[in-house]
């Protein structure tokens, strides 16, 4: 089903969720899922997410959203080269036609993420999506708990669609 398709239950339109979230190693596959998870929760009627790692993401897939959640590895002090490439290939084409958007990010960082997050914060802004949350910084060594804050947030950012708050 489709972004502003009703939905047969109700009638109302179903939002569509993109999450384009690099996950090259198995502990980021379990962040990644965990955002597709919380998108998914049960209570969540009227939206629909995907998980499109960002070298297969590209600027239809933004066009068709009615809401994003970017999700990149911190590498050298930067976003992942996958996500990079996904703005690269899309920005230019949803500029003008997305200006709004309502988006989330988590960044997987080892070191402090402050690169990484200044990038994707410029990035952002040029794009004038609007960020709904703070960013979701998973720092440090690995901890589980890293898994539940990204479920968290694809649950918020998903309901809040829902809700039509953003």
């Amino acid at each position: 089903m489709t972004a502003g398709t009703p939905s047969p239950d109700n009638g109302i339109a179903r939002k569509r969720l993109l999450i384009v979230a690099h996950a090259p190693s198995p502990n980021t596959r379990k962040l990644a899922d965990a955002v597709l998870r919380g998108a998914r929760h049960e209570e969540i009627e009227n939206v629909d997410a995907e998980w499109i790692p960002p070298l297969d993401a590209g600027p239809d897939d933004v066009l068709r959203a009615d809401g994003i959640i970017l999700g990149t590895t911190e590498n050298l002090g930067y976003m992942s080269g996958a996500l990079k490439d996904f703005f690269d290939r899309s920005y230019y084409q949803v500029i003008d036609h997305k200006q709004g958007m309502p988006c989330a990010v988590y960044i997987r960082a080892r070191l402090d993420g402050t690169g990484t997050r200044r990038a994707l914060e410029a990035i952002l802004a040029g794009l004038r999506w609007k960020q709904v949350q703070e960013i979701l910084l998973c720092h440090g060594e690995w901890q589980d708990a890293f898994v539940d804050q990204c479920e968290e947030l694809g649950m918020h950012m998903a309901a809040g669609l829902d809700a039509g708050i953003f």
